[in-house]
């Protein structure tokens, strides 16, 4: 396999995971890609470029380089469901709008899946794990922040427009409940933009794997529409004029969790 991931190691206890954001195909994934897929609508477009900001702050950031067709990264090895309803797995067989996503008989075969499964998600998982590892093993504690994001609108997924910033602690179990109250704080402090907190979209496998408060380590997921940033539709467009507005809160997000861990662990 070519490159698998980027990965930046930071000064501060904070961790940004980006799973979902990588384009790179394999051989096998590319020629049997249904028609539909082939754009690879389903991207977490722009996000390492979204919060670029993010390694001033110090932040370490993980990034993956294959796109989630080949394998989702934020998703158990074991492939068990993390929503009711209808979902995403591993190894994903239906775009978000629930059409097929490869050509009836075309997917990878088990073989190239299971090599995907250690050449791509292990790295990645080994390599998140160690950096929690050693920022815990620095600081005394660990902070996780799983970057993702959406279009606003998916009705296999979700009813309605989805609000634009949708924070996820699996109902308050990957961080310490202070830590999700003033995260959620800040998003009312912008009226301009929608939020919730454990709505559709709970965390995933990373965030609710990882996230271990009793342990001291603090897992918060955010998956933002698209709508904040980007046009949602091909070519996919980034769009500074929307994600200037955007990065702010964002910024304020990142350096609120920074700031509560330096509160809640001093010394």
């Amino acid at each position: 396999m070519d490159k698998v991931l980027s990965f930046k190691k930071g000064r501060v206890p904070l961790l940004i995971s980006i799973p979902h954001a990588g384009s790179t195909l394999t051989p096998a994934v590319e020629a049997g890609l249904a028609p539909g897929a082939r754009n690879l609508q389903d991207t977490d477009w722009h996000i390492p470029q979204l919060y670029d900001f993010a390694a001033e702050l110090g932040a370490s950031i993980l990034s993956a380089e294959y796109s989630r067709f080949v394998i989702d990264l934020n998703r158990p090895s074991d492939d068990k469901p993390l929503y009711a309803g209808a979902t995403t797995g591993l190894f994903p067989a239906t775009l978000f709008d629930g059409s097929p996503l490869f050509q009836e008989g075309m997917e990878p075969s088990a073989a190239e899946r299971a090599t995907y499964l250690e050449q791509v998600w292990t790295p990645y998982h080994s390599t998140l794990h160690n950096e929690l590892a050693r920022l815990k093993a620095e600081f005394g504690y660990a902070l996780l922040f799983d970057a993702h994001s959406i279009r606003s609108v998916v009705p296999y997924l979700f009813d309605g427009k989805l609000p634009d910033f949708n924070l996820g602690t699996f109902n308050g179990a990957s961080c310490d409940p202070q830590l999700e109250a003033q995260l959620a704080a800040i998003c009312t402090r912008h009226p301009a933009y929608s939020h919730v907190v454990n709505g559709r979209f709970k965390g995933g496998h990373i965030t609710r794997h990882y996230g271990n408060p009793a342990e001291n380590i603090h897992a918060v997921q955010l998956e933002m529409g698209q709508c904040t940033y980007m046009e949602e539709f091909e070519p996919f467009r980034y769009r500074p004029d929307l994600a200037a507005p955007t990065q702010v809160v964002l910024k304020e997000l990142l350096q609120g969790v920074l700031a509560w861990g330096q509160k809640h662990y001093a010394r």
